[in-house]
Formats: C-alpha cells, sequence, structure tokens
C-alpha cells in the first residue's frame, strides 16, 4: 500500500529503477535524464518537469548503440 503522502498532484519522475550514468553521454541510462535534473527533480516547477519529459524520448537514440541495457532490462 502507497502512503498517501507520496501520493501528490505532480508530473511523475521518468525514474524506471536502472540508474547507470552513461560515461559517454552523461545522461542515465534508464530515463535519459542527467544527474542534474535528476538531483533538481523534486525542486522542478511542473512545467520544467513537462519540458525535461518531453525531451527524453529524443534523448534515447543517443544510446542504441549499446546492447543490453534499458531495453533488455525492460524487456522492449
Amino acid at each position: 500500500m502507497i502512503d498517501p503522502a507520496w501520493k501528490r498532484d505532480e508530473i511523475d519522475s521518468p525514474c524506471v529503477r536502472i540508474c547507470v550514468v552513461h560515461p559517454g553521454e552523461g545522461i542515465c541510462v534508464g530515463c535519459y535524464r542527467s544527474p542534474d535534473e535528476i538531483a533538481r527533480w523534486s525542486q522542478m516547477s511542473d512545467a520544467e518537469r513537462a519540458r525535461i519529459r518531453a525531451e527524453l524520448p529524443g534523448r534515447a537514440p543517443r544510446l542504441m548503440r549499446r546492447r543490453g541495457g534499458r531495453a533488455a532490462r525492460l524487456g522492449e
């Protein structure tokens, strides 16, 4: 059961619990956010979170050369 304190009206984190920052690209292989975006997520406005969420799919191709990784773990 989820504690009601954690159910808030805000944009959800894109975290998929694969928290590894790619050394060459500088983004998380799970959610495609930068370390700075991950660290600041809880302090960001909804507008800033929405902007970042919209950018994330465009970052995915930067990591497509890897075998395994996010796609293998999530069954994509």
